[in-house]
Order: C-alpha cells, then structure tokens, then sequence
C-alpha cells in the first residue's frame, strides 16, 4: 500500500544505532568518526578486492552520522543492502552468484528486490539509486528500515525524510516519492522461478502430414517468441509467433523444403518466465550484505518432429500394347507412369525415387471382357516387368518386351499391377506397406491377338472322260474355220465330188467281176 510523504518540518535526523535514537556528545562523534577513518585505512581490503561507491548520497564509510544512501559498485555492478543497520560494505567483498536464499529472505521478498535492482537500480541517477536502496532494505526488514538513525513513526516516506532533509533537502521530497513506489511495485511481485527451461513438442495429423501442431511446455509459466522451420502458423501464415505462452498450443501448417522427399518440422524460442525469485548475493565480512540483479528468468526452447514427416504416395500406370495384331514373337507393351496421390518421391540428391511394377500375361481362346475374373493359372504365359528410371521417373513412358513369344494363336493379356512390397524401402516409406495397385483383367488396350495361321489349299482332281461319250467330229470345229477364215459353204462344194468320184470308183470295181442276178442300182 503506498505511504504518505513525510512533512517536510520534521526534525532532523541523528546518528543512532540498531533503531535507537540518541544525540551523542560531540567529543563522542569525533572518537567515532576517527575510529571509522581507522578501521577503513587498516582494515580494509584494496580498492580491487573492495565494494566501491556507487551512485546516492551520503558518507561512503562502515558507520557514519547519516549512512550511504546508494548502491554499492561490485564488479561494475549495481548493488543494494539487504541487511539494514549494518555497517556499509566497504571491505573485501564475495560474490556468492546467483542465490535464491539470500539473508534468509523468502521467496517473494527475493522476488521484489529482485525486481527493483534489476529494473531501477541499474542506474546513475543519485535520486534514483538512493530510493531504490530505501525501497531495498524496506522490503528485506522494513521496521529496521524506518527506524535505523531515530526515526519513531511507521512511514517509509517519514523515515526518507528524518534522514534526507539533512543529507540533501533539496533532493527529499523526489526520493520519497520514487521509494515509495519502488516499495509497492515490490511489496505485489509474484514470486518467481529461479531458473526455467522447456521445449517445443509437435504433432502431426494422421490423415495430412501437412498438418499439425506445436505446443510449449515449460516448467514455469512464460511468454515468448517462436519461430519454425518448414512450417507456418495457422492463423497468421508467419513462421513466427509473438506473445506465446506455455502451456498452449498453436495451428501449424507445413511447407516442405522439396516436393516428394520425407521432411522434419523444427522450432526455437526464447521465452521470460519474469524476474526471479533470487538476486545475485555478495556479502563482506563485518558489513552489509548486498543484493546485485539476478536479471530475468529468460531460456530458449526447441524441439521437432518425433519422426519425419512422409508426403504419401500412391502410384498408377496406364498401358497400351504395341498392336492389337499380332503375328507372333515378343508380347510388346507401353507403360505409362503417374503419381494418383500426392508427389513421385525423391532422392536426397533430387533425383526420381524408382518404382517397380509386373505383369502377368494370359492367354484365352476368346476375347476377353473388360473386369472379367482372371483366368486360372494354366491361361498364365509369361510375365512382365519395368522399373523407372531415376533421371527420368514418371516423365515418359517405357517399352516393355517379353522374353518369352507368342506362338499359340488366341487372345494375349497384360495384368499389370504396383504394390509395396516390390518397392526400395524409401519408395514404401511413402505408399504405406499395404499399398497395391493393379489393373482390371480385359482391358482393351492390353488384348493382343494372335490369329490361326489359314488352311491349306484343298487339292484340284484329274478330269476322267465318259464311255458313252460321242466322239469328236470330224474336221475342223466352226470355231476353227472361223479363226482360219473359211465358211461352210466354200466346204461343200469338194465335198459332193469327193462323193462322186466315190460312186465311180465302186461302179468300176463291180464291173470287173460277175453280174448277179439282181440288178444294182445306183442312187
């Protein structure tokens, strides 16, 4: 809660000693002022090995009638009494690191001093450094505080005054004001950790690996900055992120460093769980112990993907034969590579992942129906196979010869088919070990036909001439005289007296030998 501003008509304050106060003799405070000066010079350690004058107002001895109001240089650092009512550090000084048990303090004591001589106390502001020193020793015991040299009242502000109207009155009034608020400001500071750490743990969805999340664990609560690689922020489309807190989780979109290759998503951030519950602890033998900034509780983080991240992959191939005709020799195919999902995998070195596929051939007596069942083993002629090629991958197609011939007429088909298991295993890294494809039995690209070779020419039979047949006629056939230009009629006429001269060749013959009684007649 704040205090009130002291009035400034207060009566000055006094050298007392343990929260007494007393008006000592003058003879009294020369002795005392001369046994200070006596004790610094022999007692002391050097300068080197000494806490030094910081910034503030007052005498910079182990006791003296108004005390240092200040910070105390250790190592070029800032540092503030904890322990109010002892003598000033001005001897040789241990520096003890960074302590979370500082003079017995607790926790949220440790917390708001903590908070002071890190934020404020840094400084070379007299004013400043001197209500930062107040604000201190009240937080560390704040009735030894307001009571170390006479002061009878409970206010910090009235305390600041009893003293400072006598050691700077002109600067009173600023340091009660500032001490005041540095005092509150302290008085409600959280305790913190004394140290922190975490990680950044990510997920990955089952169904796309391109998406996920990051969550932040840490193991006190935090704000920080996250930045990822190879993935953005759902909500933003930045790969970092401001202002995010432990213990929450955030939407992550991938965006993989090459297309086709397995990737690992991966996060830093620096994260402040606030001031800690700690300062950085220096003691001096005989003096004051002293409190430097143990500074924030600030760590980074990381983290990555359990695994690496594996863009699926599901092949296909479309075919065709070389000609539905066949005339026998090697069965002859074009196949044709594609990607159905997701992206052909690569090589580290960006080259095309190989894929296998096989077929099998069969042969049927009729043509086939396109998803027809698959003839038994005994249709089965021979097989078939092509892996891609690394430099050219899907990009074109690949011939693909039997080794085996077409010799029995019918009807030749391809069954082409990609699985898993006839892949490296960086290619079913992608498919999933179960992934097969294969091609429907019948498809009418992949029907060759081998046809039967025609029968042979029947044999023509020797013509045999009929008994009863007449003969042929005499002389030359009409056909004939016409080729040789000759008509029946001219035929005639040699003809009559080749008759004639036959009737007279018989008439002479008879007359030679004996008549007979009938007569002859000639006609």
């Amino acid at each position: 809660m704040s205090m009130p501003l002291a009035d400034s008509s207060r009566n000055q304050p006094r050298l007392v000693f343990r929260g007494r106060a007393r008006r000592l003799p003058a003879h009294l405070l020369l002795v005392t002022i001369f046994v200070a000066v006596l004790w610094v010079s022999i007692g002391s350690p050097s300068r080197a090995d000494a806490a030094e004058r910081g910034t503030g107002f007052g005498t910079w001895a182990p006791i003296s009638a108004y005390g240092w109001h200040g910070s105390m240089l250790v190592g070029g650092v800032h540092t503030y009494c904890i322990t109010p009512g002892a003598p000033a550090p001005t001897g040789q000084t241990a520096d003890h690191g960074i302590s979370g048990s500082a003079a017995g303090l607790s926790p949220q004591q440790l917390a708001g001093i903590n908070l002071l001589v890190t934020t404020y106390g840094q400084t070379d502001d007299p004013v400043q450094a001197a209500a930062v020193a107040w604000a201190v020793k009240a937080i560390a015991n704040h009735e030894e505080t307001v009571h170390a040299f006479g002061y009878r009242g409970d206010s910090l502000a009235g305390a600041i005054h009893w003293t400072m109207s006598a050691l700077s009155p002109q600067h009173d009034r600023a340091v009660q004001e500032r001490a005041v608020a540095f005092y509150d400001e302290a008085a409600r500071a959280a305790p913190g950790p004394s140290t922190a750490s975490g990680s950044l743990v990510f997920t990955t969805d089952p169904a796309d690996h391109r998406s996920g999340t990051v969550r932040v664990d840490t193991t006190s609560a935090a704000t920080g900055t996250v930045t990822l690689t190879d993935a953005v922020f759902v909500e933003s489309g930045s790969p970092t992120l401001e202002n995010a807190t432990s213990g929450s989780t955030y939407g992550i979109r991938t965006v993989p460093p090459a297309e086709g290759r397995p990737y690992t998503v991966s996060g830093t951030g620096h994260f402040d769980a606030g001031l800690a519950s700690a300062v950085r602890h220096f003691t001096t033998p005989g003096g004051q112990e002293t409190a430097g900034p143990a500074e924030r509780v600030r760590f980074d983080v990381s983290g990555a993907d359990s695994a690496p991240r594996v863009p699926p992959f599901s092949p296909a191939i479309s075919t065709q034969v070389a000609a539905r005709d066949a005339r026998g020799g090697p069965y002859v195919d074009e196949v044709a590579f594609t990607a159905a999902e997701g992206s052909w995998p690569r090589a580290d070195d960006g080259s095309y992942l190989p894929v296998t596929a096989s077929a099998v051939v069969y042969r049927t007596d009729a043509e086939p129906v396109a998803g027809a069942a698959v003839p038994g083993e005994e249709a089965i002629v021979g097989t078939l196979e092509v892996t891609t090629e690394p430099g050219t991958g899907p990009t074109t197609p690949y011939t693909v010869r039997s080794s085996w011939e077409m010799t029995a007429p019918g009807y030749y088909t391809a069954v082409w088919s990609v699985t898993a298991a006839d892949q490296l295993p960086s290619v079913a890294a992608h498919t999933g070990p179960d992934f097969a494809w294969t091609e429907r039995f019948g498809e009418p690209s992949q029907v060759a036909v081998l046809a039967p070779p025609p029968p042979p020419p029947a044999p023509t039979p020797t013509p045999t001439a009929a008994a009863d047949a007449p003969p042929p006629p005499l002389g030359p056939r009409p056909a004939e005289l016409a080729a040789t230009g000759t008509d029946a009629a001219t035929l005639r006429a040699p003809a009559g007296i080749a008759i004639a001269l036959l009737s007279l060749g018989i008439a002479i013959i008879s007359s030679r030998r004996p008549w007979s009684a009938a007569p002859l007649t000639i006609g």
